[in-house]
């Protein structure tokens, strides 16, 4: 892990941009496999508001969810991180990964920081001294780079 002071470089905001642009292609590619598997329609269907498919959207958030609480808390990156070379860590002990508990936290706090195509999580860890979005301050946890 790189060192800025003795203490971890938080400083991944574009990293962390490009690893949820990445994540983003994993999670459509999981909801395509998943479609043709299971016949659902996610999302609009001929780009109409009314079409909504609400089984097949539910499939996807519960693999959403998984993705990130399994891939962060067990191995403390996602495949978005793992490509640009970031990973989470407990923020109290530095510890990778941060485990279970906090992953769902952070994920579960992925609601307000996706506010406008997660324009509340950027403002959020731009302005926050250890580059930490919602979801990071209520887990107490860091992203950090390091493979």
């Amino acid at each position: 892990m790189a060192y800025v002071s003795g203490a971890p470089d938080v400083h991944v905001t574009g990293r962390r941009i490009v690893a949820t642009v990445i994540d983003g292609f994993v999670l459509g590619l999981a909801g395509g496999f998943l479609s043709q598997l299971f016949g659902f329609d996610f999302g609009v269907s001929g780009w109409s508001l009314t079409k909504l498919s609400s089984g097949g959207n539910f499939l996807l958030l519960v693999v959403a969810i998984l993705y990130y609480v399994l891939m962060e808390g067990l191995l403390g990156r996602t495949v978005g991180k793992m490509a640009v070379g970031i990973r989470v860590i407990d923020g109290e002990t530095g510890a990778s990964p941060p485990g279970i508990g906090k992953a769902i936290l952070r994920t579960i706090f992925r609601v307000v920081d996706a506010v406008f195509g997660y324009l509340v999580g950027f403002i959020v860890v731009l302005s926050s001294k250890r580059r930490r979005r919602v979801g990071d301050i209520v887990a107490r946890t860091l992203v950090v780079r390091g493979r």
